[in-house]
């Protein structure tokens, strides 16, 4: 969950300062609405013809509105010459308005940490052997949405998977696919990264994974309210009976929800430093029981915006009948499986121990017996 801390009256005011002198008079006030006065032209192309560089493909400069409007940009009230500073000015007497060959945008204005981040990187090596790895190449253009709802697989397929066929290496990974579909790539191949275990709801009855906003609404009540709700304890972390509580709270709105677990990490800026030869390799990182991989879990409620609210949640809850889709092997144990195991077990070891037992103490009256039974029979064969 979010936590704010409150600014100095002093650093607040630079801010302000900083803000006004950066805002709208730094930039000639151009608004949105007049860049998509031309830009929400689905026809609007530039042709490879139009620059210095005659080989460029024809490139499509149509944006579309409502998409952008769901960026996080736009909901961080980034407009179109935040990025693209070089426009000052719109001369409408013109073809176009402004230059028709702008510079490259410059994330590392606002990134800052990640920029450093990805120049330490494998992807920033490589523009030696002259391939252009730009920001844009994972994460888009206009339409940059927060990563914090999405699954592994997701993030997987929104950047990594873009050129990386996760089919055709990895072969020395045991159940490659699995662990494609449960473990985010960066959490072996940026092993600094944080992590954690991502929680969210699965409808076994639909298939289809929950968002947070559809669970607060079957729950019928609102963000605010949903951690005091649970957390009976008041120690702000969700435990296996508080957690089979909101199980029980879903079966009875008639949801019959499980929840998905994944591996994935979290939204720091180190995750661009991916390495050439820094990914892990042993498989006990993860497959022990004192693996640290586990060691933070949450239970998260997903936004419409892509953000997620996270709540921390025990780690005993991952050895919990709720958890019972999500295992790794020597990572997490199911105790109440460990306690069914032990019991059939030492109910066999019984069986046998009980019959050997019974064999010992009844062998003189099995050889009585035994001796009776000779004796008839030498007697029937006397009296033949």
């Amino acid at each position: 969950m979010k936590k704010i801390f409150p600014l100095p009256s002093s650093i607040g005011l630079v801010v302000m300062l900083a803000c006004l002198v950066s805002g709208p008079f730094a930039r000639a006030a151009i608004e949105n609405s007049e860049c998509f006065g031309c830009h929400n032209d689905e026809s609007l192309f530039r042709s490879g013809t139009d620059c210095v560089n005659h080989s460029r493909m024809n490139e499509q400069l149509y944006v579309d509105e409502e998409k952008f409007s769901h960026s996080v940009h736009h909901n961080n009230g980034i407009g179109c010459v935040d990025c693209h500073s070089d426009i000052t000015t719109l001369n409408y007497k013109k073809n176009v308005p402004h230059k028709s060959q702008l510079e490259a945008v410059n994330c590392a204005m606002c990134h800052e940490e990640e920029s450093t981040a990805f120049k330490d990187s494998v992807h920033m090596k490589i523009r030696g052997k002259g391939i252009t790895m730009t920001c844009s190449a994972c994460h888009g253009y206009h339409y940059v949405k927060h990563q914090e709802s999405l699954s592994a697989k997701e993030r997987a397929n929104n950047s990594c998977a873009k050129c990386h066929n996760t089919s055709r290496s990895h072969d020395w990974l045991p159940k490659k696919n699995e662990h494609f579909a449960f473990v985010e790539c960066v959490v072996c191949h940026v092993p600094e990264a944080p992590r954690h275990i991502h929680l969210t709801f699965f409808d076994m009855m639909s298939s289809k994974l929950y968002s947070g906003q559809e669970i607060l609404k079957i729950l019928g009540i609102t963000e605010d309210d949903f951690m005091p709700m649970l957390d009976m304890n008041k120690d702000a972390t969700i435990n296996v009976d508080e957690f089979e509580n909101l199980e029980l709270m879903l079966r009875q709105k008639n949801v019959h929800a499980i929840f998905h677990a994944e591996m994935v990490a979290e939204m720091h800026a180190i995750v661009h430093q991916v390495n050439r030869g820094a990914a892990l390799r042993d498989c006990k990182t993860c497959h022990s029981a004192d693996s640290p991989y586990f060691k933070a879990v949450t239970l998260v409620l997903t936004r419409d915006d892509g953000q997620a609210d996270h709540y921390q949640v025990d780690r005993a809850v991952l050895e919990s009948f709720s958890l019972r889709h999500f295992y790794a092997l020597g990572g997490t144990r199911m105790k109440l499986l460990d306690k069914i195991g032990f019991l059939l077990l030492a109910g066999g070891c019984a069986v046998v121990l009980g019959h050997l037992s019974v064999r010992i103490v009844t062998i003189p009256l099995r050889r009585k017996n035994e001796d009776e039974s000779k004796e008839s029979s030498l007697l029937k064969e006397v009296s033949r």
